[in-house]
């Protein structure tokens, strides 16, 4: 969903509280120990279920539910890391419906958590933050995108930017370019990369989700922010003209030797090996990769650029986003336990550490850390942002969004046209 500053989101909002109102948490008791956060609670066992978020993180996570523990002798913790492309597709859905379900699970705002609501999945947390055990950690605003129905679904973790061009500043610097600004800007890039040697830009879409995300940014810049949420929304044709036009500039771009041929074979993980090999100059992916990086490939020199403006009706200047968090199962029995480890989570302890791992908590207390420069860069980027797009696969209906996912890909790997791909969208999702 589109968001204008009129309304501010809460995904700005909730980016820039933690970096603003550090101070408000100058009195807070909930980042002294794991006793701060909990009590004397039942035996069980209680299991966290995520998609991985690379190990520095894991062992920030594992160290909580050591800690967790610790305070806690008759809870044992059981955490579940799976691999991120499966449980964001069959992974979440399998584990709630199954026996051994998760107590506490990630996900993101929008219309997957508005389906786990939906599914009855999602207890009201509401009571452990106005004066629980969440209280004072975060912002008011950060729980806003979480909540539904007046309810407070989602304990907020983070505010990603899901989508920016990362490039490789030491390649640049060799083939005397600068990062593109506007589309023929991109388009002379890749020229030059190409004559240099290298493969301009790298992904890795063989989960659709990885190029669906970056060209459906492109394409809202294209169509216009309005048009993008109501043709998602179904509320406007995905035959329309503009979106012909849309998917026009994604063949151009495949057809002047910008993308890896190999996009829709790869996964997103092979298609950011090729980046960090040095290997492809641009690598199109969210804030995340830069703790993926600094851990995988601690010498790659890298920055990073908004999208290049295009020749649209959008907001040039949008950012694409989403929060982040975790939701407590309505069908567990140990919601207070959930609770309360998620307020360890979320301490100032771990949010130090968790920033350390190169994440960057919406807690108060994330004010008081020292960021990586380009994960403060890009967090500001998101708190600023007038126009805040909002990713298919979280914000809207997921069938709508893995039918564009696949229109895009099918542009991306030649198979159809910009005219084949946009009316045999329409006629799949109407």
């Amino acid at each position: 969903m589109m968001r204008k500053a009129r309304n501010m989101a809460a995904i700005a909002i909730a980016a820039s509280a933690a970096l603003t109102l550090g101070a408000c948490s100058a009195g807070s008791d909930t980042s002294d120990s794991a006793e701060s956060t909990t009590e004397a609670m039942a035996e069980g066992t209680l299991r966290v279920a995520m998609g991985s978020p690379g190990e520095a993180q894991i062992a920030v996570w594992d160290d909580v539910a050591a800690q967790f523990q610790a305070a806690n002798p008759g809870i044992t913790v059981e955490m579940n890391y799976v691999d991120d492309d499966l449980y964001q597709t069959v992974g979440l859905p399998n584990l709630l419906s199954g026996r051994d379900a998760p107590d506490v699970f990630f996900e993101w705002a929008g219309a997957r958590l508005q389906s786990r609501y939906d599914g009855g999945y999602t207890a009201d947390v509401s009571e452990y933050v106005d004066g629980g055990v969440l209280s004072g950690i975060w912002a008011d605003s950060a729980f806003s995108s979480g909540t539904i129905d007046g309810q407070k679904l989602l304990v907020p973790h983070k505010a990603d930017v899901t989508n920016v061009l990362f490039y490789n500043v030491d390649i640049f610097n060799e083939v005397g370019i600068e990062p593109p600004a506007t589309w023929e800007e991109f388009l002379e890039t890749c020229d030059a990369l190409t004559a240099a040697g290298y493969t301009p830009l790298a992904t890795g879409n063989k989960d659709l989700w990885a190029a669906g995300n970056w060209l459906g940014h492109l394409t809202s810049r294209i169509v216009g922010e309005d048009v993008y949420d109501s043709a998602l929304k179904l509320e406007s044709s995905f035959a329309d003209p503009e979106w012909v036009e849309a998917f026009g500039y994604i063949k151009e771009m495949v057809d002047r030797g910008c993308v890896n041929d190999s996009a829709n074979a790869i996964n997103d993980n092979e298609g950011a090996q090729l980046f960090f090999q040095g290997e492809a100059a641009m690598h199109p992916i969210g804030s995340w990769l830069v703790s993926w990086a600094i851990g995988e490939a601690p010498d790659l020199n890298f920055d990073y650029v908004n999208l290049p403006s295009m020749p649209g009706a959008g907001d040039q200047n949008s950012v694409i986003g989403v929060v982040t968090g975790y939701a407590i199962n309505a069908n567990s029995p140990l919601k207070d336990q959930a609770a309360a480890f998620l307020a360890l989570a979320n301490n100032e302890e771990f949010v130090a550490k968790f920033v350390a791992a190169e994440a960057v908590p919406l807690a108060l207390s994330t004010a008081n850390t020292e960021l990586e420069p380009r994960s403060a860069s890009l967090n500001t980027m998101l708190g600023s942002a007038v126009t805040i797009v909002g990713p298919p696969d979280t914000d809207y209906d997921l069938a709508v969004a893995d039918a564009f996912y696949r229109a895009v890909a099918e542009v991306l790997g030649g198979v159809s046209t910009p005219e084949e791909a946009a009316a045999k969208l329409a006629a799949e999702v109407e």
